[in-house]
């Protein structure tokens, strides 16, 4: 199936697999003594005050896969990516108790980046990572999901959070409204993000809302629309002052500067002018402001390393050959983009390769997809080892 600016439905949905829920069978050590409080300023770039935390959950998943390895070389560098600052997936309502343990473990000067996603009908355009929540359940979101969190944070306000808003929701209502599902979850989409956008609005978080990547809201007949429906969810939300921007690549596999891009030599390139994800930035920040959004960006550069790989676009799941990419910085080289970090944790699963399970996604089955591969956010060993030989700059 070919994506297109009118087929991208199917396509151009990048789903986000759902982290493992496995307990660390140990806290890190203990953080550093941290100040009082934190107050962050969403008008400057907090990146460049703060270090994206390495979370203790990947931490201690990175540690076991270690103990696996017996190539020497290799375990040596595996061991490094245990101190990649990564941001941690709340997936669900049982997985906030994942909150205190990785603050605990946050020193000073470091941001715990934490993804908020658990909305009703999540992932309404795929299967990989269907969410607990169904569509008609927007009060059981706001109760027992955002509200807990909220309180959690204002329970650490010596603490400093960047919250990466929803994977996939607003960009999937742009290109997928015409499936059932996702005209479903339509509301639940759009309030239970102005809800979270509200409730999250403290003085120590600064929040980025989730806009796909260069190959899905980036086509030039996306952009536009792709902007106004992030900024009709803010402005419903009161336009809270600490929502920074917007997050891109999540989970994906774009490149960030590459020249030519990736497709630009598919029969549709002339319909995406974004076939990068600087160029994507760039373009869907100046559609941004125009709507009345915050323009700034952090971009995903997790697992982009290897690029050429994929068949088309929208092919989101584990990509065969791939490797992980630029370690988190704040160091881009656009002001638009305030940081490139580790958004998915490599060597989760994106979803299963399994026909028969319930979460069968054809997309996981595709032949440039790394087979065999378990459900969504468990661990597949094999893929962090090629991640890690295929990754540049190399550990």
């Amino acid at each position: 199936m070919k994506v297109s600016t009118t087929s991208i439905a199917a396509l151009a949905v990048g789903a986000i697999a759902a982290p493992s829920n496995t307990t660390p069978r140990s806290a890190d050590k203990a953080a550093a003594v941290k100040p009082a409080a934190v107050t962050l300023d969403p008008s400057t770039n907090p990146f460049k005050t703060y270090k994206l935390a390495a979370n203790s959950f990947y931490r201690d998943e990175v540690n076991k896969a270690v103990e696996a390895i017996t190539d020497a070389t290799l375990k040596t560098q595996a061991a490094k990516v245990a101190d990649v600052g990564s941001f941690l997936w709340l997936d669900s309502i049982a997985n906030i108790a994942k909150f205190d343990p990785a603050v605990a473990a946050v020193g000073q000067g470091e941001i715990l980046g934490l993804v908020i996603y658990d909305l009703p009908g999540r992932d309404c355009a795929a299967k990989a990572s269907n969410g607990e929540l169904k569509y008609n359940e927007l009060d059981k979101y706001k109760t027992q999901y955002i509200d807990p969190i909220v309180a959690k944070i204002k329970a650490n306000a010596n603490t400093a959070f960047a919250l990466l808003i929803e994977p996939d929701s607003l960009p999937n209502l742009v290109t997928n409204a015409d499936l059932t599902t996702c005209s479903q979850s339509k509301t639940s989409y759009e309030e239970g993000v102005a809800y979270a956008l509200k409730s999250l609005n403290l003085p120590n978080v600064v929040m980025y809302v989730d806009a796909g990547h260069g190959g899905w809201l980036g086509w030039d007949a996306n952009l536009k629309p792709g902007a106004e429906e992030l900024a009709k969810v803010y402005k419903n939300a009161g336009s809270p002052k600490q929502v920074r921007g917007y997050a891109t690549n999540i989970a994906g596999w774009n490149a960030w500067d590459q020249e030519p891009g990736e497709f630009s030599k598919a029969s549709d390139a002339k319909y995406n002018s974004c076939q990068n994800e600087k160029t994507y930035v760039t373009k869907f920040s100046a559609a941004l402001k125009t709507a009345g959004f915050p323009q700034h960006a952090i971009v995903d550069t997790g697992r982009n390393a290897v690029t050429g790989l994929r068949e088309e676009w929208g092919d989101w799941c584990n990509v065969n050959g791939a490797g992980f990419g630029v370690r988190p910085t704040s160091d881009t080289g656009l002001e638009l983009a305030d940081a490139f970090v580790w958004g998915k944790p490599g060597g989760e699963s994106d979803g299963t390769s399994d026909s028969s399970a319930t979460r069968y996604d054809s997309f996981c089955g595709k032949p440039d997809a790394f087979k065999p591969s378990p459900e969504a956010g468990e661990w597949n060993q094999a893929y962090f080892e090629m991640l890690l030989k295929n990754a540049k700059p190399q550990f």
